[in-house]
């Protein structure tokens, strides 16, 4: 859309009005072969936006009705409000969910995240979903060096005690205008650890701002790299998370329901039957 990934993406909001009608037209095809899908990996499914146009919730909807687990991830506490279709449906094994928490420092997520839910209050709602009966998790994300990376113990106990069952973490990534953008925000609120920080970046990005190869664009890679892996791991195991396979939903509930057609001159074409 040529918008900056600043300010553009959080005022200039493009919403896709019509996604719950056209997941209920893909689910609905005979070539459509169930698969668990996630939602909220590319923008967050419950932003503030969702409270007005309650796209989100219509799209679960659809996937309640038709039995179609799903997995979602998001930092907002509005996923609260759609309980009464999530619950049910982690009841059958078709929903898990994760909260990304970046840091507990209130103060510091105030400067990452000024418009996103506190880190109290995402913690209350692992506690909520939790409480529920829906399996959750955490996202620690970003991890930044010198800056959100020594909380991350603390955050994965806090998460622990609130009711996650397991968690994961991802390492800062720079891609393309996130990189002047990220160190405009460092240069004002962390000049005296800048420097630092960007040159570990780059001690786990192959000596660049970053590195999109798919083995190491999610945790890096280098030494500084496997001393944070094996903090997490060691945190984990003693805390008791990621000992239940999260990665199974149960797909034997699907149906399919005939979708409307759009009004057409072909509809009664018998041909559209195979498609």
């Amino acid at each position: 859309m040529g918008l900056s990934p600043g300010l553009d993406f959080e005022s200039r909001i493009y919403a896709k009005v019509n996604a719950p009608e056209l997941l209920a037209r893909e689910l609905s095809k005979k070539s459509y072969v169930p698969e668990p899908i996630a939602l909220g990996v590319n923008t967050d499914a419950w932003q503030p936006a969702e409270r007005d146009l309650r796209l989100t919730r219509r799209v679960i909807e659809v996937l309640s009705e038709r039995g179609q687990p799903f997995a979602a991830i998001t930092k907002s506490s509005l996923i609260e409000r759609d309980l009464d279709l999530l619950a049910p449906m982690a009841a059958r094994g078709q929903f898990m969910a994760a909260i990304t928490i970046t840091t507990l420092d209130a103060d510091m997520a105030r400067t990452l995240e000024p418009r996103a839910a506190t880190p109290l209050r995402r913690l209350r709602t692992i506690r909520t979903l939790s409480e529920a009966g829906i399996p959750v998790g955490v996202s620690i994300a970003p991890v930044i060096p010198f800056v959100t990376e020594p909380d991350m113990e603390r955050v994965l106990e806090a998460c622990a005690e609130a009711g996650a069952s397991n968690a994961s973490y991802i390492v800062l990534r720079l891609p393309w205008e996130v990189a002047p953008l990220f160190k405009d925000w460092l240069a004002a609120h962390f000049p005296d650890r800048a420097d630092r920080v960007m040159s570990r970046v780059r001690d786990m990005r192959g000596g660049k701002d970053y590195d999109s190869s798919f083995a190491n664009r999610m945790k890096g890679e280098g030494l500084w790299a496997d001393l944070l892996k094996q903090r997490f791991h060691k945190a984990v195991r003693r805390l008791g998370l990621n000992e239940r396979d999260r990665g199974i939903l149960d797909m034997s509930h699907f149906r399919r329901i005939e979708s409307p057609r759009p009004a057409s001159p072909l509809r009664d074409d018998p041909q559209l039957d195979l498609f």
